[in-house]
């Protein structure tokens, strides 16, 4: 018998099993370290049973203050800025000196061309006398007059130069931004200040295209700023929007006659409110409930211990909240909270 070999065998046997039972236990730790999600397990999350609420934000639309006018003032003639006669904050009428541009070269120019048309007027009287007792031809004359013409031409031109070196405000307003300074240069197309008048108020709204019914050209509402909730102010509609937006909605514009101590700013948040006293009856879940699916909005609502998405139509949103117009009916109970591992067909517990 060769023991020799025998002995090999067994060796390798040995060899081979120690490998396998060190790879076996390997995998258990493994395993025993990694999550096994187990898909029959129920998912803890929150819910609500669906009611009708009082929508007491139903005919409220949200949107924002804008200024009536507002422009940047440039100067029309180049120069250098010799006085800025305004701040920021300063509020300015219209006509009033804003800027003032060096022009005493174009006022020389001016002294000159008055000279010259002295002397022109001068000789159109010599030339008239002269041409009346033959002493002289006409077509002398018709040049002295000629010149004067354009003489006075020059003048004016002068003149117009001259008066646009004095920026004045086109509009009433309060200066919101200043883009240079005394000793700077000034040309065609470069801004020199900001001009904002929030005398009156341009208020834009965007409203969902079944509500568009309820908003007249040149009728009056109800607006108020978010921060001035006691301030009434009155808007009429100028505008509505012939295209919608890519949420579907179109934008409304009222123009808003503001406070006379301009209370109300630019960029202010506020409400149209179309009632005062109607209140609607509505399905209201957290905007956090909805899920998004190919472009559509869906909810889990839970049916006989199961998850269920549920497509749902949307009318709008109100704070944190939105209103369903589609979808959902009283009764139904919908997960509010814990979506993670949630899944069509889930098993669920309710906290």
């Amino acid at each position: 018998m060769n023991w020799k070999k025998i002995i090999g065998i067994i060796a390798l046997i040995a060899v081979i099993a120690l490998v396998f039972f060190k790879l076996k236990n390997n995998k258990e730790t493994t395993e025993s370290k990694v999550y096994q999600y187990d898909k029959e397990k129920p998912i803890t999350v929150n819910a609500d049973t669906i009611r009708l609420q009082t929508i007491d934000d139903a005919n409220t639309y949200a949107g924002t203050f804008e200024p009536n006018k507002e422009t940047k003032i440039s100067a029309d003639i180049q120069g250098k800025i010799n006085a800025v006669l305004v701040d920021v904050g300063s509020s300015v009428s219209k006509g009033q000196t804003l800027i003032q541009l060096d022009n005493s070269l174009l006022k020389l120019q001016l002294q000159a061309v008055e000279v010259q048309i002295e002397g022109l007027e001068d000789d159109v009287k010599r030339y008239t006398i002269l041409t009346e007792a033959d002493a002289v031809q006409g077509v002398q004359l018709e040049k002295a007059k000629l010149g004067l013409k354009a003489a006075k031409v020059q003048k004016a031109t002068l003149l117009e130069q001259i008066s646009k070196t004095t920026i004045k405000a086109p509009f009433n307003g309060v200066v919101t931004a200043k883009l240079n300074e005394e000793g700077g240069f000034a040309a065609p197309g470069i801004p020199l200040l900001q001009i904002t008048d929030i005398s009156t108020l341009r208020f834009t709204v965007n409203v969902p295209e079944n509500d568009l019914v309820q908003f007249q050209n040149n009728q009056t509402y109800k607006i108020s700023a978010d921060v001035y909730p006691d301030i009434s102010l009155s808007g009429k509609v100028t505008m509505t929007g012939s295209k919608a937006n890519m949420g579907n909605s179109f934008p409304i514009q009222f123009q808003v006659a503001n406070t006379n101590n301009l209370t109300i700013k630019s960029g202010m948040f506020g409400k149209v409110n179309l009632s005062d006293t109607k209140q609607e009856q509505g399905i209201l879940i957290p905007t956090s409930a909805i899920t998004e699916e190919n472009g559509k909005a869906k909810v889990y609502i839970i049916k006989n211990g199961k998850a269920v998405l549920q497509p749902i139509t949307i009318s709008r949103n109100i704070g944190n909240k939105t209103i369903v117009s589609g979808g959902l009916a009283t009764g139904d109970i919908v997960v509010t909270n814990g979506f993670i591992n949630l899944f069509d067909g889930a098993n669920i517990t309710i906290k």
